[in-house]
C-alpha cells in the first residue's frame, strides 16, 4: 500500500506539470477530489494517513485513490441517490470542512466550526429509503436537481431533507426538474423538508412535499419565495410553518390535504416580537406574511384552520391567491372560546393593495377574513363566499348547525359565518370586495371599531347585516366610492354609533319591517346621516334620520326584480334593479316579492341625491359599466320606462323604518 500511494503521489505531481488532473480519493460511498493546481504538498505519514489539503485520511478507511481529468468545481459537494446506497463528490478545497458519513441512501453531512465560505450542494436521484441531513453553522447553497426522496427509517431526524445550519440556505430547485420529498411517519422531524434556519426558495423547478408526521415546509427562520413551484400534497399539521416572516415575490405555491394551517407564521420570540412592517421585510421578529407575487392555491380541511394564518400583519400587494376552507369550528380549552376556519388570519392587521383573491369557506362558522387588529384595502379584487352554518360549543356541548337564538348566549359559545370579520377598524379606500354569505347569523362585513369607506366597490349579498359595526358607539361613514349591501334577514347596514352617508353612490337592501336598509343606533341616541352622494335604500331608513345637503324622496310602490333609472334634476345618475325577493326577519325563506317588497311587511324605497331625485321604472339599459355583480349600471343610457311617482321621505317612522 505504502508504495502503491507514494507511486500514485509522484504520477500525480508530474501529471501536474503536463495537464490537469484531478487526484480522486475514495472513502466507502464518499469520494474527495483535489486538482493538481491547488493540492500542494501532500504527506504520508507512519503508513496509517495521508493528508492533502489539510484533509486527514486514515489509510484502513481509503477504499481506492485514482488520477484522472475529472473537472472540479471549488466550494460543492454532489449527492446522487440510486434506490438503497446514495454516492457523495466532495470538492477537495472544502474537504477538511466535512465529516461525511453514509449508511446506504442516508447521508450525514458535518460542516466544521471553521468552514468560512459557502457550500453548493447539489442532490439528485432518487431513493425510497434515504434522507440528506447538513449541519454546520455557516450559509449554504442546496440545488434540487431532480431528487425523489423518501425516508422510511430515521437514522437522523426522520425528515427527507433537513438542513440544521441556523444561517441562510438557498434553495434552488433546478429550471426543468421536478423533485418530489417524503418523511417518516415517525421521528423527531418538524418537517419533510426542514431548515433551521431561513431558506430563500429559486429557480423554475418544481418541489413536491409530503408532510407524514407533521408540517410539510418548515423553517426555524423566515422563508422567502422568489420563483420555483412547491406543492404540498399532504400534511399532517401545516403545508408550510416558519417563524420571523413569510415572503413570497413570485412562483406557485400549491396545497391540499392538510389538516391544518395551508401557510403559517409565527412571531419568533414573542415577548420581544413586533409585528412593525419594514421595506426590506428585515424585521425578523415580527411575524408578518408579504405576498407580493405569484400564485397561491390552499385547501384545507383543518378543524378551524386557516388558509394563510399570521401572528402579524398579513400583507397582499399582488399575486393570484384562492383558498378554499372546509373545517367547521372547535372549542379552544386554552381561551375558553369558540374558534373558526378563516381563508385569511391574522393575529395583528390584515392590508391588501393589490393582487386577485378568491377566498371560500364552508364550515360551520368559517370566515373569509379574520383579524385581530385592522382590515384595510386600497386596491386589489377581492372576492368572498362563506357558506358555512352557526357553530355552537359551550365546552361540553358541540352543534355544528345550531338554530337557536343567539341573544341571550354567551358569545364565546359560538361562532357564525362572516365575510370579513375585524375586531380593529375596517377602511376601504380602493379596490374591488365582493361578499356573499349564508347560514345563520352571517354577516358581510363586520368591525368592532369603525368602518371607513372613501372609495373603491364593496358588494354584499348576506344571510345578517350586510356592512356592520358592531363595537358600542362606533361610527359609520361611507364618503366615497361604490357601496352595495343587501341583508337578507336583518338590516343593509347596521351601525351601533351614527352612521354617515356623505358621498359616493350608496345602494342599500334590508329585509322586511321591523329591519331597514340603513341602521343607526337610535335607542343610543345615535343617528343616520345622509350629508351628500346618491342614495338608494330598499326598506327605508332608520326613524329620525337626519337628511342635509340634497333631497331625499320615497316610493311605497315598487316593482321587485325591475330596472329602474335615477335622475338628478333631469341628469342619469345610476340605473339599477331592485332585489328579486324580500326576505323575512324570523326565518331563512326568501318569499316572491311584488309591489312595496311582497308578503311579510311593507317596503320603501328612498333616494337622495344632491338637487332633486326622480325616477322611472321598466327601463331598459345599454352601455355604461356594470356594478354590484350587475345590480347597477353607472355611464348607461336608458330608454323607455315609466315615471315613478315620488313622495317627501319622511324619517318619523312608518312602513319600512322603525318607529
Amino acid at each position: 500500500m505504502k508504495k502503491i500511494i507514494v507511486l500514485i503521489i509522484s504520477c500525480f505531481a508530474i501529471g501536474g506539470l503536463l495537464t490537469a488532473q484531478t487526484l480522486n480519493v475514495q472513502v466507502g460511498q464518499v469520494k474527495y477530489q483535489f486538482p493538481a493546481e491547488q493540492a500542494g504538498e501532500m504527506n504520508y505519514t507512519d503508513g496509517t494517513t495521508l493528508t492533502v489539503m489539510d484533509k486527514v485520511f486514515a489509510l484502513a478507511e481509503v477504499g481506492s485513490m485514482f488520477v484522472n481529468d475529472a473537472v472540479v468545481e471549488d466550494n460543492r459537494v454532489s449527492v446522487v441517490y440510486d434506490e438503497a446506497s446514495a454516492k457523495v463528490v466532495v470538492a477537495g478545497n472544502v474537504a477538511k470542512y466535512l465529516t461525511v458519513s453514509v449508511s446506504g441512501a442516508h447521508v450525514d453531512i458535518a460542516q466544521s466550526e471553521d468552514l468560512d465560505q459557502e457550500i453548493t450542494y447539489t442532490l439528485s436521484g432518487s431513493s425510497d429509503d434515504g434522507e440528506c441531513y447538513i449541519s454546520g453553522s455557516y450559509k449554504a447553497t442546496v440545488e434540487l436537481n431532480g431528487l425523489t426522496l423518501t425516508n422510511k427509517t430515521p437514522v437522523k431526524s426522520g425528515a427527507a431533507v433537513h438542513i440544521q445550519n441556523s444561517k441562510r440556505i438557498k434553495v434552488k430547485v433546478m429550471d426543468g426538474t421536478t423533485n418530489t420529498l417524503v418523511d417518516c411517519a415517525s421521528g423527531s422531524q418538524k418537517g419533510a423538508f426542514y431548515v433551521k434556519g431561513h431558506p430563500e426558495f429559486s429557480k423554475s423547478g418544481v418541489l413536491n412535499v409530503v408532510g407524514n408526521l407533521k408540517h410539510a415546509i418548515k423553517s426555524g427562520e423566515y422563508i422567502e419565495l422568489k420563483e420555483a413551484t412547491l406543492n404540498v400534497t399532504s400534511a399532517q399539521g401545516d403545508g408550510i410553518n416558519c417563524a420571523q416572516y413569510f415572503l413570497m415575490k413570485s412562483g406557485n405555491v400549491n396545497i391540499n390535504n392538510v389538516t391544518d394551517d395551508g401557510i403559517q407564521c409565527d412571531i419568533e420570540d414573542t415577548e420581544v416580537g413586533s409585528t412593525g412592517e419594514t421595506a426590506d421585510h428585515e424585521d425578523e421578529d415580527s411575524g408578518n406574511i408579504y405576498l407580493e407575487g405569484g400564485q397561491i392555491t390552499i385547501n384545507t380541511a383543518g378543524i378551524a384552520a386557516k388558509g394563510v394564518k399570521s401572528e402579524g400583519d398579513l400583507i397582499v400587494k399582488g399575486g393570484t391567491i384562492a383558498v378554499t376552507t372546509t373545517g367547521n369550528g372547535k372549542w379552544d380549552e386554552e381561551d375558553l372560546k369558540t374558534k373558526a376556519a378563516a381563508c385569511l388570519g391574522s393575529d395583528a392587521k390584515v392590508v391588501i393593495s393589490g393582487g386577485t383573491l378568491t377566498l371560500t369557506s364552508t364550515g360551520a362558522g368559517g370566515k373569509g377574513i379574520n383579524c385581530d387588529a385592522a382590515f384595510e384595502l386600497s386596491g386589489g379584487e377581492v372576492t368572498i363566499v362563506t357558506k358555512g352554518a352557526l357553530y355552537y360549543h359551550n365546552g361540553t356541548t358541540e352543534n355544528t348547525n345550531y338554530t337557536g337564538n343567539t341573544d341571550n348566549v354567551n358569545s364565546d359559545y359560538y361562532s357564525s359565518s362572516k365575510g370579513v370579520k375585524a375586531d380593529g377598524a375596517i377602511t376601504i379606500s380602493g379596490g374591488k370586495i365582493s361578499v356573499a354569505t349564508a347560514g345563520r347569523n352571517a354577516e358581510g362585513i363586520e368591525s368592532k371599531t369603525s368602518i371607513l369607506i372613501s372609495d373603491g366597490e364593496v358588494t354584499v349579498n348576506s344571510y345578517d347585516d350586510g356592512i356592520n359595526v358592531g363595537g358600542d358607539g362606533s361610527d359609520l361613514i361611507i364618503s366615497g366610492g361604490y357601496v352595495y349591501s343587501r341583508a337578507m334577514n336583518n338590516d343593509g347596514i347596521d351601525g351601533n354609533g351614527n352612521v354617515y352617508v356623505k358621498g359616493g353612490l350608496v345602494y342599500a337592501i334590508g329585509a322586511n319591517s321591523p329591519e331597514v336598509a340603513i341602521d343607526a343606533n337610535s335607542e343610543e341616541q345615535k343617528k343616520l346621516y345622509v350629508q351628500g352622494g346618491t342614495l338608494i335604500a330598499v326598506g327605508g331608513l332608520e326613524s329620525g334620520a337626519q337628511i342635509s345637503g340634497g333631497t331625499c324622496k320615497q316610493t311605497t310602490s315598487f316593482t321587485s326584480e325591475a330596472w329602474y333609472a335615477l335622475y338628478d334634476g333631469g341628469e342619469l345618475v345610476a340605473a339599477f334593479q331592485t332585489p328579486a325577493t324580500s326576505s323575512s326577519s324570523s326565518g331563512g325563506t326568501r318569499p316572491s316579492g311584488g309591489p312595496g317588497g311582497g308578503p311579510g311587511g311593507s317596503k320603501k324605497l328612498v333616494v337622495y341625491t344632491s338637487s332633486t331625485p326622480a325616477l322611472k321604472s321598466g327601463v331598459t339599459v345599454s352601455g355604461g359599466t356594470t356594478y354590484f355583480d350587475g345590480a347597477a349600471n353607472i355611464g348607461g343610457s336608458v330608454s323607455g320606462g315609466n315615471s315613478v311617482t315620488l313622495s317627501n321621505y319622511t324619517s318619523s317612522g312608518g312602513p319600512g323604518g322603525r318607529p
